[in-house]
């Protein structure tokens, strides 16, 4: 197995972030976007890929992250948007154009405060299990 799965793994992930009911009304981007802070958002990305075939056949294991990123004065607005999106990533049975998703797990969060603590950020990190 190769990267070949990555963009398609990246559009299922939209595609289920912008059809959880809970993150209505939240920007979903895969770059941060232009001009002043948008106040509340998400990124989906970085990742880092790994072969992971064994005799069954060819497969990768991808680890990506999908960060929230609030200029709210603390962390609750970002880790209500955070819980949504693991809820609606942990176990998720997505649909690959390319590829067959086996697994998809919650690995680990990180938050924390940036630009002298004006900005809260939380990075929820899941590990995807692709074959061929």
């Amino acid at each position: 197995m190769s990267y070949g799965a990555a963009v398609a793994l990246q559009v299922a992930v939209y595609e289920r972030l912008t059809a959880e009911p809970a993150l209505a009304g939240v920007a979903i981007h895969d770059q941060v976007p232009p001009g002043p802070m948008p106040g509340l958002f998400v990124l989906v990305g970085p990742e880092e890929v790994t072969e992971a075939s064994d005799k069954t056949g060819a497969g990768a294991e991808h680890r990506f992250a999908v960060a929230v990123i609030s200029d709210a004065a603390g962390f609750m607005a970002a880790k209500v948007v955070a819980v949504a999106i693991c809820d609606a990533l942990d176990g998720a049975a997505l649909t690959l154009t390319r590829g067959r998703l086996v697994s998809l797990r919650f690995a680990r969060a990180v938050a924390r405060r940036l630009d002298e603590g004006e900005i809260r950020r939380v990075d929820v990190t899941f590990r995807a299990r692709i074959e061929d």
